[in-house]
């Protein structure tokens, strides 16, 4: 009986904050060891619609998880505040996936959106008002879910596109710099592939508005990165805002000692999610 009531708590917990959580759910089906966990509002109330917001991890692509204390952080912070966040995994290039994992991994952050929609009834979700928000790699996926549109889906059928998205300091400039890990090949011999992953390749001024936050003391991705996707969004006509934050560092969350970044964050997401000023 122990191993029952130990998943159950697993699956299904109510945090001494109020917030509601499902640990571990299958969205991508298929047999796929990625799972996803839901951080939803407390005291659901009957036909009340909550925007939702998928969250989308760091690790160079290679690395990280979908329960680390950034993902957390937002994902606590956005169902405090009347948001469904969804916090996922996705194809990771590691040793348990030899291959290439571009495009697969975009995919899998797609087919989150997808989810979202097909099981709006269930979670109370508004359909048509879904961001997505990310951090390092994690920032970049969530720049290309919001910057791609329709292109680049999953197969299958459902609707991908988001209504905004955050991107926490993704790597942008590293795609005519260096050879990454999740193609299984030199930027000298795929250079089309690192162009179909690089976030400027898909900007139109119709993108739906992102907001890109980036510190002054990152040693991981420098805030050149970031200035360079605003560049380019703001030479489209595209929708954006950027924000530096002086003094910090790599991986900060939505509360990190240099600014509290919740009332820029929400702010936004109620702008464009729930129709806010």
């Amino acid at each position: 009986m122990k191993p029952l009531i130990l998943c159950l708590i697993t699956t299904l917990s109510l945090a001494a904050d109020g917030v509601r959580t499902e640990h571990d759910v299958d969205f991508l089906g298929g047999g796929r060891k990625e799972k996803a966990d839901l951080y939803l509002p407390a005291g659901p109330q009957p036909g009340r619609k909550h925007p939702a917001v998928v969250i989308i991890h760091g690790g160079g692509w290679a690395g990280g998880e979908k329960r680390a204390a950034r993902e957390i952080n937002i994902g606590t912070t956005l169902a405090l505040n009347g948001y469904v966040g969804m916090s996922i995994d996705y194809l990771l290039a590691n040793q348990d996936h030899p291959g290439p994992t571009w495009p697969q991994n975009l995919h899998d952050c797609k087919t989150a959106v997808r989810w979202l929609r097909r099981n709006a009834e269930r979670l109370q979700v508004d359909p048509d008002h879904i961001g997505v928000i990310g951090g390092s790699a994690g920032g970049h996926l969530a720049a290309m879910v919001c910057l791609t549109g329709g292109a680049l889906d999953p197969p299958g059928e459902g609707d991908c596109r988001v209504q905004c998205a955050v991107d926490l300091y993704g790597p942008v400039l590293w795609f005519e710099q260096r050879d990454l890990s999740m193609f299984r090949q030199p930027r000298a011999d795929a250079p089309e592939l690192y162009r179909q992953a690089d976030p400027r390749t898909h900007i139109d001024k119709e993108d739906p508005p992102l907001l890109i936050l980036h510190g002054t003391a990152d040693k991981t991705v420098a805030v050149a990165d970031s200035e360079a996707l605003a560049a380019a969004m703001k030479a489209a006509g595209a929708a954006f805002q950027l924000e530096i934050i002086p003094g910090a560092p790599h991986s900060f969350h939505l509360q990190p000692k240099q600014r509290d970044l919740r009332p820029l964050v929400l702010g936004f997401f109620d702008r464009h999610l729930k129709g806010g000023p």
